[in-house]
């Protein structure tokens, strides 16, 4: 899933054309989907107790199809690859804690809605719950648009999708 965005021209001045850049969001961030972690927020890694306890009603292993994981500077990314699997767990937030703790990923994860800087992403996409084969869809932190590129030119793929088993 790519989202592209749009530009329209909302004015001149010198000569120059003034324009907006829409970058449409993949779903609404208030729309209360499930996260897909692979990383330092899977059980026993280091942020798993740290943002996820108190603030999840379940955690189910699940699966993202599409998708490989490159090793980062102590956490992982995934990056989009057809032929790609990416292991880990679908998370869900307790009611009342799903705002909080969108919030804190994003601050985790360095996101900001549209800005190019990101280095992870936040996009909707469908996981595969191991347990019964069910398609859900999630909120993924996937590489932004720069370390992507990064990534697939001179990254080291992590080999099966599973973050434990780089060690």
């Amino acid at each position: 899933m790519s989202i592209a965005p749009s530009w329209r021209c909302v004015g001149s001045r010198r000569g120059y054309r003034i324009v907006s850049v829409i970058v449409p969001a993949p779903s609404s961030p208030s729309e209360p989907l499930p996260f897909f972690v692979y990383g330092t927020l899977r059980p026993g890694e280091p942020n798993h107790d740290v943002f996820l306890r108190g603030r999840v009603r379940e955690v189910e292993p699940a699966r993202l199809n599409g998708a490989v994981l490159y090793e980062g500077p102590g956490f992982p990314y995934a990056v989009e690859a057809p032929d790609g699997v990416v292991r880990g767990e679908l998370v869900t937030a307790r009611p009342e804690a799903y705002g909080e703790l969108l919030t804190a990923l994003d601050r985790l994860e360095g996101y900001v809605a549209g800005d190019p800087r990101n280095l992870y992403e936040r996009i909707a996409r469908e996981v595969v719950r191991e347990a019964d084969a069910t398609v859900v869809r999630a909120w993924v932190y996937v590489a932004g648009p720069a370390v992507t590129a990064r990534l697939r030119d001179a990254g080291r793929v992590i080999e099966g999708g599973v973050w434990s088993s780089r060690r």
